[in-house]
């Protein structure tokens, strides 16, 4: 079991708060979600939970984590030392390795859906495939009978199948969980409760809060308590609104009857003395009564700027792609590939981890980019591939460098909550989600006709996740885009295409 107690946890290099006062209890069997904007905290509460020394490094935490067992914690990223180990030597790190036999390996590799001689493999860990990689980490985990599971982004490196297997591993885990997801899909088909985190108020007040339904009644429930509160929120002002009125055209008589009362009529001007002590009561009452009405409602939408350009003619052919071999050093992952693409389309290429999709989407780029008669742009999976992380968010924007277009660059980077520090800091501090939205500010302002997409909603919370289909689905340019999200696909694509064994066949939405 878990137990958090009024915990709070600020940063000691800016004193910035991300977690106030949380209280929590994970129950058995119960599958909470973590979600909230990026930065606000989520890995780094992980990370507290699991006993991670590094963070108590750069975080001040107040109030208590209970644990009754060991807690099992799964990292966005194999670390790096343990990437060429050989999976026999990543599994010899857990001494409980020593204490299985052979037929609780085959048993536990049997749930993974792992071969039963994988935990004696002399392959290294960095040349699993990202799905491989995560049931290698669990296997390991589970042999130390944790009392609770801690995941960070469990499905980031995973093809669509793989998801699927994961979903069902949850459902079926008889242990508490506790994990970060950005697709939508995984929280709909595996959360029993959610974990909130937000920054409000130009991200100076956090807020948490814990739902105790599905992950589908809390965005439900969240959209209609929203505009409930937002409705009657408006019904009050109006009315207050109504009622001032009346109540500055009372005062204004009283003030015009006093300053033309007669000298010669004192009994008159004490009559409307009094009468103005009572007005002046009266509009300290709704003075009173304002601070009691129903504030609008709070919450950290993602806000992003809109996507346009002058789009080509739909029947156009944006690509003829005509390709004898896709290869990497040392492989061949496809021969024979062909794909026509047009103006009018927006394409999804699926795939399994390894079977080449953003290689492809790399040769795509380079046979469009060199084209007089389009405008590409291409956002790659690794931000550090786009973006010059020694660069602060407005230098990566700027053009002319002139104080107008700063001031406008400050707007765009505000709307989507980047505060004045993260704006004037290199974009090696942002994480991944902000990274995200900067290259998304930096597609807005180059206004292309085509699209080149490599994971586009891999770092974004699922707060965000409506507002980016929302912008592509309007999009009236071309998309070509490899991704594993379920809704991206089924929201946004026209056509679907699977990498798979070597060729490239047509798919429906996964």
């Amino acid at each position: 079991m878990l137990k958090i107690d009024h915990l709070t946890l600020t940063h000691k290099k800016d004193l910035t708060t991300l977690i106030a006062d949380l209280s929590l209890t994970l129950r058995p069997g119960e599958r909470m979600a973590l979600i909230g904007e990026e930065g606000n905290g989520k890995s780094t509460l992980l990370r507290l939970i699991a006993g991670d020394e590094a963070v108590r490094g750069y975080v001040e935490a107040e109030g208590s984590v209970l644990l009754t067992d060991s807690a099992g914690y799964l990292p966005q990223e194999l670390p790096e030392a343990e990437r060429p180990l050989s999976a026999y030597d990543f599994f010899c790190l857990c001494p409980s390795f020593f204490d299985q036999t052979p037929r609780e390996l085959g048993a536990l590799a049997a749930k993974l859906s792992l071969p039963a001689d994988v935990f004696y493999s002399e392959q290294t860990m960095a040349a699993f495939s990202g799905g491989e990689r995560i049931k290698l980490q669990l296997a390991r985990i589970l042999m130390n009978r944790p009392g609770v599971l801690l995941l960070d982004e469990p499905s980031n490196d995973l093809d669509g199948e793989t998801v699927l297997w994961l979903e069902g591993f949850l459902n079926a885990c008889e242990l508490p969980v506790l994990f970060v997801s950005h697709d939508e899909e995984l929280l709909s088909g595996v959360a029993t409760s959610v974990l909130l985190l937000e920054r409000l108020r130009r991200r100076q007040v956090p807020r948490a809060s814990v739902h105790r339904v599905d992950y589908e009644t809390f965005v439900l429930e969240r959209s209609a308590q929203f505009a409930k509160q937002e409705q009657l929120s408006r019904k009050e002002h109006e009315e207050y609104k109504q009622k001032m009125a009346r109540f500055e055209e009372i005062r204004r008589k009283v003030e015009h009857d006093q300053a033309a009362v007669s000298r010669q009529n004192p009994g008159g001007g004490r009559l409307l003395k009094k009468k103005m002590h009572t007005v002046l009561a009266m509009g300290r009452r709704f003075e009173r009564e304002a601070e009691e009405m129903t504030a609008m409602p709070e919450s950290e939408e993602a806000i992003f700027a809109k996507l346009d350009c002058a789009p080509l003619p739909k029947t156009k052919v944006v690509l003829q792609l005509d390709l004898p071999e896709l290869s990497v050093p040392g492989r061949v992952l496809a021969r024979d590939l062909r794909l026509t693409v047009r103006a009018g389309e927006k394409l999804a290429i699926t795939g399994g981890n390894g079977a080449g999709k953003s290689t492809l989407l790399s040769v795509i780029r380079r046979r469009l980019e060199g084209r007089a008669d389009l405008s590409v742009f291409y956002m790659p999976q690794d931000p550090g591939d786009l973006l010059d992380l020694s660069k602060t968010p407005v230098q990566m924007l700027a053009r002319t460098g002139e104080k107008e277009e700063t001031s406008r660059i400050g707007v765009m980077l505000g709307s989507m909550k980047f505060t004045a520090d993260e704006m004037s800091h290199p974009c090696a501090g942002l994480s991944g989600g902000q990274k995200a939205k900067l290259m998304f500010l930096m597609m807005a302002e180059a206004h292309p006709n085509v699209l080149l997409l490599d994971e586009p909603t891999r770092n974004l919370s699922p707060l965000s996740g409506p507002v980016v289909r929302g912008l592509f689905a309007a999009y009236p340019g071309c998309i070509i885009a490899v991704s594993h999200d379920r809704r991206l696909i089924g929201e946004v694509c026209t056509r679907v295409v699977r990498l798979e064994r070597g060729a490239l066949l047509p798919a429906g939405p996964i």
